[in-house]
C-alpha cells in the first residue's frame, strides 16, 4: 500500500517530466464543492490530511499544507510522518501560496495545477501574483495518472425529483425568475457547475455527496433549452419522466465541454467566476461576450420562501425531539451499570435518534462529538477507531445536523456530564472556569439573535455583537460566528454570512444563518453554542425598513454551566421565553418521562 511519502515521490517524478518546479493540489472538485465526492479527495491521498479546508504545495523537496486555524490541531495529527509541513494561513506572519513561490522559486520557473480544480477568478489571481516572479502556469492532471489504485469512481446514484410541496416554487418559475436576471445583466446564456444551484434551480436532488443531497452535473441554461449535463446512469425511468416534463435536456456529463465549445460567437455567456472552473471557462469561444459575475441562483435560493421556513420549522422540530430523547439518555441511562461510551458511541446513538424522525435523509454534515479538549478542535472528527472514552464528567461539545426533505438543521450544544463538583475541589475551578466562558459565548449568542438592523446591513456589520463580551477579557475565536444554510442542502450556503471578514453581500428576508460564537482552550475543553436565525421584516419607521431575526432551532441550553450572575435581567428574560416556546412546541411529541425530564432541566 502507497503512502503519503511514496506518493510525492511518484508525483516528483512527474513533475519531472514536466519540467515543473511546484505543483498545487487544492483541496475541492470541479464544482468549487464543500463536500465532496472521493473520487475528488486529492489532498487527503497525497498527504493524509482530512479537513474539509486545505491546499497542498508539492515543490522538488518541500511539500506543505496550508490549512486555517480550525483544523490546525487535527493536521499537526494527520501530517505525522508525511513529510508535508503545516502552514497556517491564518497567522498573520504565515505568507500565502503565491508570495512562498515568488519568494522561493527562481524567474521562468513553472507552476504546475489542474485547471479543473481552480476557479476562474482563483487562476486568474494566482497567474497574476506570479507574473510578478515571471513565473507561470501549466495547466496538466498530475494526479490522475498516479491514483490509480483504489480510486472511488464519481458516484453513480440515481436523481430524483424534489417535490414542489417542499420546495415551494415550481423549476418552470426558477428558470423563468434566472432568465430575468440575465436579461438584466445582458446575458441569454448561462453555466453553471455548483451543484446546489442546479440542485436548486431543476428542483432534483440525489445521494452522490455525505451530507449534500446533490446531483455531480453541470447545467447551461440557453433562452429557449435547459440542458443537464449528468451521467445517463443517474437517469432511471422517473427520473427521465419528470425531466421530460420540465423541459429539462439530459447530456453526459462530460459533454459540457463540448456543448461550450458550440456556443455561438454571438453568444453573451453569464457565469460565476468564483465558482465555474478554468477548464470550462476556457472552453467557452474566444470571442463570445463573457459576462462574469455573482451567479444569481445564490441569492435567490438563499432567500427562503414561506413553504420553505416552515418545512425548517418542521425539521427543527423532529431534532428537537431526537436532541431530547439523547441528552436524556446520556443523562440517565448511558453510563449506567459501568457502560463505556466513547465519542464515537455517542454520535451512533444520535443517528439512530435522529433517523426515527419524520422525512429524516441523513446527517447534514459529520457529528462533531467532542469530549474535554477534544472539543477545542474546531471541525473535530472522532472515529470508530481514533476516538476518546466518554466519562460521566466533564465537558462535551456536540455540534450535529441532519437533512430532512423538509429542511436542514444544524445546532451546537456543549454540556456538563455528571454531577456539578463541590466547592474547593480543583474539579470545582475547572466548572467555573467552564460556566464563565460558557456564559461569555451565551451572551453573545443572545446579543446577536437578538439585533434589530435596517435593511442593507451585512452580516460582517452585527458580527460585533457576538464577539463584544469576550474581546472585552482578551478572548476570541477563529471561525465565523454565522453561515448561510441552504434548505435540504448545503449546510453551508451564501451569500450572507456573519463573520469579521468584510463580506459585501446584505442579509436579506428569508436569508437562514447559524448564531455561533465559541470558546476553545487547547487541550482543555471547547465551548460553541449554536442556533439557525432566519431574518424578517420587523418594521418601518421615517427610517427606513428595518429587519430582525427569528430563532428557528429548539433545544434546551444546559443551566448549570451558566452563571447567572454574569446576565442581565433581559438575557435571563430570553432563555426564559426560549425554553417555554421550545418546551410548549415539543412535549406533545414526548413520553411523559422525556417530558418530566426535559421540564426539570429548564
Amino acid at each position: 500500500m502507497s503512502t503519503p511519502l511514496s506518493r510525492i515521490a511518484a508525483l516528483r517524478e512527474e513533475m519531472k517530466q514536466h519540467n515543473l518546479s511546484a505543483y498545487i493540489i487544492p483541496g475541492t472538485d470541479p464544482h468549487a464543492s464543500e463536500y465532496m465526492a472521493d473520487h475528488w479527495k486529492e489532498t487527503t491521498w497525497i498527504s493524509g490530511f482530512k479537513g474539509e479546508t486545505g491546499t497542498v504545495l508539492i515543490t522538488t523537496d518541500r511539500a506543505f499544507l496550508w490549512t486555517d486555524s480550525r483544523y490546525y490541531l487535527q493536521a499537526d495529527k494527520e501530517l505525522e510522518g508525511s513529510g508535508v509541513e503545516l502552514m497556517k494561513e491564518s497567522e498573520i506572519d504565515t505568507p500565502t501560496i503565491p508570495q512562498w513561490l515568488c519568494e522561493n522559486l527562481a524567474q521562468g520557473q513553472v507552476v504546475g495545477l489542474n485547471p479543473e480544480m481552480f476557479t476562474v477568478k482563483g487562476y486568474a489571481a494566482l497567474s497574476e501574483q506570479l507574473a510578478q516572479k515571471e513565473l507561470t502556469i501549466k495547466s496538466v492532471d498530475l494526479i490522475r495518472p498516479l491514483w490509480t489504485e483504489n480510486r472511488p469512481p464519481i458516484p453513480q446514484s440515481t436523481l430524483y425529483e424534489y417535490d414542489v410541496k417542499y420546495a415551494g416554487e415550481t423549476t418552470q418559475s426558477k428558470v423563468d425568475r434566472i432568465r430575468q436576471e440575465l436579461k438584466k445583466k445582458s446575458a441569454d446564456t448561462m453555466v453553471i457547475s455548483a451543484l446546489d444551484e442546479i440542485a436548486w434551480l431543476f428542483n432534483i436532488r440525489g445521494f452522490d455527496v455525505d451530507f449534500n443531497p446533490v446531483v455531480i452535473s453541470y447545467a447551461l441554461i440557453q433562452p429557449d433549452s435547459c440542458t443537464l449535463f449528468v451521467d445517463p446512469q443517474k437517469i432511471d425511468h422517473k427520473a427521465q419522466a419528470y425531466l421530460n416534463a420540465t423541459g429539462i435536456t439530459a447530456r453526459p456529463y462530460e459533454d459540457i465541454f463540448a456543448a461550450l465549445s458550440e456556443l455561438p460567437d454571438t453568444a453573451r455567456v453569464l457565469f460565476d467566476g468564483s465558482r465555474l472552473n478554468r477548464a470550462l471557462w476556457e472552453a467557452l469561444p474566444v470571442n463570445c461576450k463573457k459576462i462574469d459575475t455573482q451567479s444569481p441562483v445564490l441569492l435567490l435560493k438563499s432567500m427562503k420562501n414561506e413553504v420553505e421556513i416552515e418545512g425548517e420549522k418542521k425539521a427543527m422540530i423532529q431534532d428537537a425531539v431526537a436532541l431530547t430523547r439523547f441528552f436524556r439518555w446520556l443523562d440517565t441511562e448511558a453510563f449506567a451499570n459501568n457502560r463505556t461510551q466513547t465519542e464515537y458511541s455517542l454520535m451512533d446513538k444520535l443517528h439512530e435518534l435522529r433517523a426515527q424522525g419524520n422525512n429524516f435523509v441523513e446527517e447534514s454534515f459529520g457529528t462533531i462529538a467532542g469530549y474535554q479538549g477534544n472539543g477545542a478542535i474546531v471541525h473535530y472528527e472522532a472515529t470508530k477507531d481514533d476516538c476518546a472514552v466518554v466519562k460521566p464528567y466533564g465537558v462535551l461539545l456536540l455540534d450535529s445536523g441532519g437533512q430532512y426533505l423538509d429542511g436542514t438543521t444544524d445546532i451546537t450544544r456543549t454540556v456538563w456530564l455528571g454531577d456539578i463538583p463541590e466547592e474547593g475541589t480543583e474539579q470545582r475551578k475547572f466548572f467555573n472556569k467552564v460556566q464563565h466562558d460558557n456564559t461569555l459565548v451565551m451572551k453573545g449568542h443572545i446579543a446577536l439573535a437578538c439585533a434589530k438592523f435596517p435593511r442593507g446591513t451585512r452580516g460582517n456589520q452585527l458580527d460585533v455583537l457576538a464577539h463584544q463580551y469576550m474581546w472585552k477579557e482578551g478572548i476570541t475565536y477563529g471561525h465565523g460566528t454565522g453561515h448561510g444554510v441552504g434548505h435540504f442542502l448545503g449546510c453551508h450556503e451564501g451569500p450572507q454570512n456573519i463573520r469579521t471578514d468584510n463580506n459585501p453581500a446584505p442579509l436579506y428576508p428569508g436569508n437562514i444563518c447559524s448564531d455561533e460564537p465559541g470558546i476553545y482552550r487547547a487541550g482543555e475543553y471547547g465551548i460553541r453554542i449554536e442556533n439557525l436565525i432566519t431574518v424578517v421584516e420587523d418594521s418601518t419607521t421615517e427610517f427606513g425598513t428595518y429587519y430582525r431575526f427569528d430563532t428557528l432551532t429548539l433545544c434546551f441550553y444546559d443551566l448549570r454551566l451558566l452563571d447567572m450572575n454574569m446576565l442581565t435581567e433581559q438575557e435571563k428574560e430570553w432563555i426564559r421565553q426560549y425554553h417555554q416556546n421550545m418546551f410548549l412546541t415539543i412535549e406533545p411529541l414526548l413520553s411523559k418521562d422525556e417530558a418530566a425530564w426535559l421540564k426539570a432541566r429548564l
